[in-house]
């Protein structure tokens, strides 16, 4: 994740209810297939989301794509304060005698177990799904180009972008950072200019009478007698799992993990990730930050300001794109996510909508008219608040003046009025 988040589970039950199907023991080749290792929240390596049923994937003929806006997160990248306790784990087994019989899920640990992990660093798998990216969206919109890309400051969505336009052009095209756009709120991060915005998520959860990370060092211990573990070193193994993964593309921690426990780690990430950019945030916002993308948004597909571009190419980080699902209430659920329990169907879901590499596509194409569609992470993503007729539920897209319409929440926002000072503004 971007932003660094500090969690304190006290207490944390792992009962049956917690349970979510999807999670298996599958070996190193089947790695990335759907019922493998693809929930870990925002950490969780590139995969495209599943098919829609009953929704069209193409478009009816006599539609045409007039204009196309990509917000791209960057590619795998490797730890941002969590090697704090990967190398702890690191140190824990190199200070303990191993015992000779071990469980196969942990024969690995005969052979030591060493963690050579670059901290902020996109990694080479991160690269290649940029590439990759890059390359397929040239495929899907061959007559679109633009010299015109911009990004985060931070240096590996400089480069995440650098090697998507070099899968996309086959050369380089300048990047330009927001900083250098020198606007007052820009719309890749703008908690930048929201002084009450909290990277910090501190959850004081209560799950139940059994603490999560303690259950799992309890039992683990159990198999490597001799091992001290602390809850320090637990969450060391439970975050090299998917840091293996992003570095190497495969993982021995990840077989460690009972099903349920990767659910729980799954389901805390959502919450961290829903604390910052959702609808539990802190001030309220994560609606109100991802109003600025909206209205952008809404200025380039009326082409307001009579300067729109065909083609827009954007890079920024998981919670870019969380805020916008956030503004647009396409990520609440009827609940909020609570740390009281863990629900088996929730529609906020940092696995499925902002994975490492995640890319969100919105297009404006006309028909009789113009019309709306978000492709997520190589699906359509139903953009209900502004269904209409028989054509949006068939292609899951609205019409453009519905889509101004349904986001009446952001229109009516702008940076320094009344809502934004209450959700940003520190008062001395």
């Amino acid at each position: 994740m971007y932003i660094p988040t500090v969690i304190n589970i006290v207490q944390a039950s792992l009962s049956p209810l917690t349970r979510i199907v999807g999670f298996g023991g599958p070996t190193t080749s089947d790695i990335h297939s759907v019922h493998a290792w693809n929930r870990f929240g925002v950490l969780s390596p590139y995969h495209d989301r599943s098919h829609l049923r009953g929704v069209q994937a193409d478009l009816p003929a006599d539609c045409t794509v007039d204009q196309v806006v990509l917000l791209h997160r960057h590619g795998s990248r490797e730890p941002e304060g969590e090697e704090n306790y990967i190398n702890k784990l690191v140190e824990t087994l190199d200070n303990s005698t191993i015992p000779n019989h071990l469980s196969p899920n942990l024969q690995f640990l005969k052979h030591g177990y060493k963690s050579n992990l670059v901290p902020k660093d996109l990694t080479i798998f991160g690269r290649q799904q940029l590439f990759d990216h890059g390359v397929e969206f040239a495929l899907d919109y061959p007559g679109f180009s633009t010299d015109f890309v911009v990004s985060s400051t931070t240096q590996r969505v400089i480069d995440s972008a650098s090697y998507f336009i070099l899968g996309m052009f086959g050369r380089g095209v300048d990047i330009v950072t927001v900083n250098k756009l020198e606007l007052p709120v820009n719309w890749i991060l703008p908690w930048e200019s929201c002084p009450k915005f909290s990277p910090w998520v501190e959850l004081e959860v209560s799950w139940g009478p059994i603490g999560c990370i303690p259950l799992i060092r309890q039992r683990l211990s159990a198999f490597i007698p001799g091992v001290e573990l602390s809850d320090e070193d637990i969450r060391g193994a439970l975050n090299a799992c998917p840091y293996d993964l992003a570095c190497y593309d495969a993982s021995p921690w990840c077989g460690v993990f009972e099903p349920h426990e990767l659910a729980a780690f799954d389901y805390e990430s959502d919450l961290i990730s829903d604390g910052i950019s959702g609808f539990i945030s802190r001030n309220d916002t994560g609606p109100i930050l991802g109003s600025v993308y909206i209205n952008k948004l809404i200025e380039r597909f009326s082409n307001a300001t009579g300067d729109a571009r065909q083609l827009y190419l954007e890079f920024g980080h998981d919670v870019t794109t969380l805020l916008v699902l956030s503004a647009m209430n396409l990520n609440k659920g009827v609940i909020p996510l609570t740390p009281e329990y863990m629900p088996v169907d929730r529609k906020f879901r940092g696995s499925e909508q902002s994975p490492f590499a995640a890319r969100m596509i919105w297009e404006k194409f006309t028909c009789k008219d113009s019309y709306v569609r978000l492709l997520l992470n190589g699906e359509t993503y139903p953009l209900t608040p502004g269904r209409k007729s028989f054509q949006d539920l068939r292609f899951s897209t609205c019409s453009l003046s519905e889509f101004v319409k349904a986001n009446a929440f952001s229109t009516h926002i702008r940076y320094g009025d009344e809502t934004w000072n209450a959700a940003c503004v520190v008062e001395h």
